[in-house]
């Protein structure tokens, strides 16, 4: 059971390990892009392309789903980033259901583990397996591998390393659940450094900068967020001009004392843009303006006119 990318590498390996995937489940397709054009996830298409079972329930109480689920007489169910599953539903294989997490249990429980990691400034983080249980997140830990986190990764990077190693993880998990050989620890029963952290899901206001946070936290911030879904900004030109909202991906930190306003802009308007904060500056090296592409900040620069004194808000 899953929906994007980050679920495909486990099924892909599952088939390709010669495991019997009686069937997936993911979510019913959605409209997607200006068009409204109808788009398969990622987990439905390697599905459909190595002919494997499909159920794409709305509602995963209904009925006829649960009926259907039950005819495939699976021995056990898979989780990569899905919805909440119903007792009805964890609660039918006869070996149970496990899923896989992007983060060390009990840390970071919630639909955004990767991001916030990174956001928090983490050195490290990993994936569990854990078997459900009614409170998500909760279940007791099955395996965990650990994976280092460094200053210069985004979410994108830190994502694909936990994306290739769920997928051996979840075949050494299936593998230990067949021979009887898991032993699993409850997770108020592990070791935890510092206080729990929760991984909420992430909105656009989520997203906005803090500009009176330090350069760290700002840095981190922008690369937890980056790629998608971007932290942003308002880029306030003038006295009349009106706010113009900016996704920011890449920043570089500068620790230097300065007297100038938080969020004034200092640039030379060719080559380099940095925003004050408290303890510095954040120099900005590839942004987004509304209805334009990524750009480096020099290419940016190149075509639209910014001055000192400028602000982000």
């Amino acid at each position: 059971m899953g929906t994007p990318d980050f679920a495909v590498e486990a099924l892909r390996q599952l088939v390709e390990g010669g495991y019997n995937v009686v069937g997936v489940i993911t979510m019913p397709d959605k409209p997607a892009g200006r068009g409204h054009k109808i788009q398969y996830s990622p987990v439905k298409q390697y599905a459909l392309e190595q002919n494997l079972p499909l159920l794409q329930p709305e509602r995963l109480k209904d009925e006829a789903f649960v009926e259907a689920l039950r005819e495939w007489k699976a021995d056990l169910q898979i989780v990569v980033a899905f919805r909440m599953l119903p007792e009805v539903v964890w609660n039918m294989p006869r070996l149970g259901t496990f899923n896989l997490h992007a983060s060390l249990l009990p840390q970071y429980r919630g639909a955004a583990p990767i991001n916030w990691a990174v956001i928090n400034g983490d050195t490290e983080t990993g994936i569990t397996t854990f078997f459900l249980k009614h409170e998500i997140d909760t279940g007791e830990v099955i395996q965990q591998v650990r994976v280092p986190i460094a200053d210069t990764d985004n979410v994108e990077v830190v994502h694909d390393k936990l994306m290739m190693l769920g997928g051996k993880l979840v075949l050494e998990t299936v593998d230990a659940i067949l021979n009887g050989t898991v032993k699993p620890i409850p997770q108020e029963e592990m070791a935890v450094v510092g206080e729990l952290r929760p991984a909420p899901k992430i909105f656009k206001e989520t997203c906005r900068i803090d500009w009176n946070q330090s350069v760290k936290k700002i840095y981190d911030f922008i690369r937890g967020l980056s790629p998608y879904p971007a932290a942003w900004s308002e880029l306030i030109t003038s006295e009349k001009g009106a706010p113009v909202a900016v996704k920011i991906f890449e920043s570089e930190k500068i620790y230097e004392s300065h007297q100038l306003a938080i969020g004034t802009i200092v640039t030379d308007g060719k080559k380099f843009m940095k925003v004050a904060v408290p303890d510095g500056f954040v120099s900005i090296l590839s942004l987004q303006l509304p209805g334009k592409k990524r750009l480096k900040i020099d290419e940016l620069l190149r075509g639209y006119h910014l001055e000192d004194g400028c602000l982000m808000k």
